[in-house]
Order: C-alpha cells, then sequence, then structure tokens
C-alpha cells in the first residue's frame, strides 16, 4: 500500500485535489468547478464524488488537507470568504472527516503554500520566511522560527489586505486600498485598464477587449516592450515591494517566495519589486532578505501546500 495524503486547493472557479505521497509527487490529480453549486453541501459532495473517483486500490489514505480562502486551521471551517459564492462559516473539515473517516486540516491557501515550500520546496532549512502568492488576490504565509504565524484566531498574516490607500480600490472584503487591489493578476488588470483610460499612449493592449483582458496580455505586451504595459508592472512592484518593506518590520524574515499566475512574469514584477523594497527598508535590514521564485512553481504548489498539512503532522 502507498500512504498517500490528499491535497485539496480550494479556488474561485476550480477546485483541484490531488494524492501526495511524502516525497511530494503528485500520484492522481482531477478537479471540479467550485462555482456552479446552489448549496455548499452540493459543492461538498462533489468533492467527495471526486475523491471516490481517484482513489485507488493501493491507497493507503492517512488524511485530507486543504487549502481555501480564509481557512481558518483552529476551526475546520471557511470563514466569510469574499471570493466565494456561499456566504458565512462553510464547515468543510467536519463533512470531509465524516465522509472518509480520517483526519482533515484546514488553513487558508497561502498557509497552505508556505508550509508547501518548507517540506517540497526551496524552505526546507529555512525557519523565517515569506510566501507571497500573486494570484486573483494576493495571499501570505508566515513561517517564523519554523512555525506559520496563525494568531490567536487562525487567522493571521493577511498582507494581502493591509491598506496602499485609504480611499483606494474597493476590495473584495468590502474595504478600500487594500494591497490584493494593486499587487495581483487583478490589480495589474485594473492597473493597465486606468492607464488606458487616462493615456492616449500607444498600446497593444488597446486591442484587446476590455472584458477579455488578463495579466497573461499583459505580460505578452510588456516582452515586446509595450510602454503601457511596463509601466503596469514597474507601478505594481513599487507598491508591492513599500507593502513588504513593512511586513520586514514585524518577522524580519529570511526570504520572501513568490508563486501564483503574476509570479510566472519574472524578472517583470520581481526587479520592480526588488528595487522599491530595499529603497523602503529600515536601514538595519537593507542586503539581507531575498526574494525568490518558488521553488514549486513549476509544479501545482497549492495541492503540494494542502498535502504538506498532513504530512507536516505525520512526521
Amino acid at each position: 500500500m502507498i500512504k498517500v495524503a490528499i491535497g485539496i486547493d480550494v479556488g474561485g472557479t476550480n477546485t483541484v485535489i490531488g494524492f501526495v505521497n511524502n516525497n511530494g509527487e503528485i500520484l492522481k490529480e482531477g478537479s471540479i468547478k467550485t462555482s456552479g453549486h446552489a448549496l455548499f453541501e452540493n459543492y461538498t459532495s462533489r468533492i467527495s464524488e471526486k475523491i471516490n473517483e481517484l482513489l485507488a486500490d493501493d491507497f493507503e489514505l492517512i488524511g485530507i488537507g486543504i487549502g481555501a480562502p480564509n481557512g481558518n486551521i483552529h476551526t475546520g471551517c471557511i470563514e466569510h470568504a469574499p471570493n466565494l459564492a456561499w456566504k458565512g462559516i462553510l464547515p468543510i473539515v467536519e463533512h470531509l472527516q465524516t465522509t472518509f473517516d480520517t483526519k482533515a486540516k484546514l488553513t487558508n491557501d497561502a498557509n497552505a503554500a508556505a508550509l508547501g515550500e518548507m517540506l517540497f520546496g526551496k524552505a526546507k532549512d529555512k525557519k523565517d520566511f515569506v510566501v507571497i502568492t500573486l494570484g486573483t488576490g494576493l495571499g501570505s504565509g508566515i513561517v517564523s522560527n519554523g512555525e506559520l504565524v496563525y494568531g490567536h484566531d487562525g487567522m493571521a498574516g493577511e498582507i494581502g489586505h493591509t491598506t496602499v490607500f485609504y480611499d483606494g480600490r474597493t476590495c473584495g472584503c468590502g474595504r478600500k486600498g487594500c494591497l490584493e487591489t494593486y499587487a495581483s493578476a487583478t490589480g495589474i488588470r485594473t492597473t493597465v485598464l486606468e492607464m488606458l483610460e487616462n493615456s492616449d499612449k500607444k498600446s497593444a493592449l488597446r486591442e484587446v477587449p476590455m472584458a477579455s483582458l488578463e495579466s497573461k496580455h499583459i505580460y505578452e505586451a510588456a516582452i515586446k516592450n509595450d510602454e503601457i504595459a511596463l509601466e503596469a508592472f514597474e507601478y505594481t512592484g513599487r507598491i508591492l515591494g513599500r507593502k513588504l518593506a513593512d511586513t520586514v518590520a514585524h518577522t524580519s524574515p529570511e526570504v520572501f517566495y513568490f508563486f501564483g499566475g503574476l509570479a510566472l512574469a519574472g524578472d517583470l514584477i520581481m526587479l520592480p519589486t526588488q528595487r522599491y523594497f530595499e529603497e523602503h527598508l529600515l536601514k538595519n535590514y537593507k542586503g539581507k532578505i531575498k526574494m525568490e521564485l518558488s521553488g514549486l512553481l513549476s509544479k501545482n504548489a497549492a495541492i503540494l501546500g494542502a498535502a504538506a498539512l498532513i504530512w507536516n503532522e505525520d512526521n
């Protein structure tokens, strides 16, 4: 029998499920739509069906790890997630533990990514680091002295919901000016739309229908030296670098690791972020802190991170 942990990544559009061994290899993988289920119970039942479809006879299931927006490790519930269709308190751990008679653990998706980096990625020998996920929003997982920082209520580490501009863009959380409304795939798209509206500069991005514009279009334009696209990456890096400099004052990490769709832009986002980060650091931190792409960037880091919730406990 092969011991496996299930890793479940709950995204706003899709939920991905994988069976992971203790070496960080995904042995089987599948996905379902997150959206389109009228009731949360219908959604969790569909997860269970997909797990049973994928479960092999030679797998020994040791547990289920779930990474989800606003996932609370203390309660086992997704709590008031702004990017999911269901509102309120959603008891996902209870359902999966009961259905499969095994332990299940939940945390937010960025915390899961940090655990995955520590067990299977570049942070195996690191005790103080931060993982920044640049996807639809901006997530963060903070590790201090070898332990994930959860806080008293399980909801610590929301760097994406620190404020950049108090009268800024409206965030899905209901507040204004949150970092993730500027430094994320959604944020850079909004930045480009604002630049196109407020400038008469030529840009290939003007040829993309507004409703269809995605961060990949901005990346493709930037590598062709499109001025608007390059300015958008510079602006995004400036805001992100400044806010991460503030983060250092709280935890003094050794490394920031980046993954997510926007991180795939590489130097286009990393170079301005690093430059403004160093510029705004307190003097005694300057030159000491690295910024690197995640060691799991080419893998399904979200699944590995969720599974790491179980493997970390089992080791």
